[in-house]
């Protein structure tokens, strides 16, 4: 169950801080659905969440893992994160910036990812600062392993919206698009990439 306080702290981070939050509400539950969906049903997977925020999308995959694996979750903001250690005792709660993924997988001895999922606000992001995490997610990545993000359909037609897929495409070798989610707040859809580009970093670089 969502803590009572999750909702309203979402909406006061956001206010403070929108180009880190990037949406005043929280991702539903069909996109939180769909961005766990490629966590594989048997073995124990390393999963990496992105901007884990209050934790709609950690509850799906905690769900999706069933007590198996490993679930690492990144966020930056301090009460988002301890929001989270508060809910999900289980999970691994790292409060820093994403693009620090490759160095939190190396001091936990961690191996490479096997799923990552993002809610970053990706098209809020400097375009450096986007790549920069993009090249880490590879870099972190199995070479079987997958990747899903949730992006805004409001904005899909703007540059930024643009540079964001075209640098999925530099980084993947497979991108897809799902449906529009209409009843997101506000609507979305997600991208889901597999084969990264770059070669997965070692758990000890």
């Amino acid at each position: 169950m969502q803590s009572s306080t999750a909702p309203g702290a979402f909406v006061q981070r956001f206010l403070r801080n929108p180009a880190r939050v990037g949406t005043p509400a929280a991702t539903s539950a069909a996109v939180s659905r769909q961005m766990a969906a490629p966590i594989p049903e048997h073995g124990d997977p390393l999963v990496v969440e992105l901007g884990a925020g209050t934790g709609a999308v950690t509850e799906w995959i905690q769900q999706r893992l069933g007590g198996r694996g490993h679930h690492l979750a990144i966020e930056i903001d301090p009460v988002f994160a301890g929001l989270l250690r508060e809910r999900y005792p289980t999970v691994d709660v790292a409060e820093a910036d994403a693009s620090r993924l490759p160095a939190l997988l190396a001091e936990r001895g961690l191996g490479a990812a096997d799923v990552v999922v993002s809610a970053l606000p990706w098209t809020l992001l400097p375009d450096e600062q986007a790549r920069g995490i993009l090249a880490a997610v590879a870099a972190s990545m199995a070479p079987h392993g997958a990747f899903t993000t949730i992006t805004l359909s409001m904005g899909s037609r703007m540059p930024g919206a643009r540079r964001f897929r075209d640098a999925l495409g530099v980084t993947f070798e497979e991108v897809t698009q799902s449906r529009t989610f209409w009843r997101n707040p506000p609507p979305a859809f997600v991208y889901e990439a597999h084969r990264p580009r770059q070669r997965p970093a070692s758990p000890h670089s």
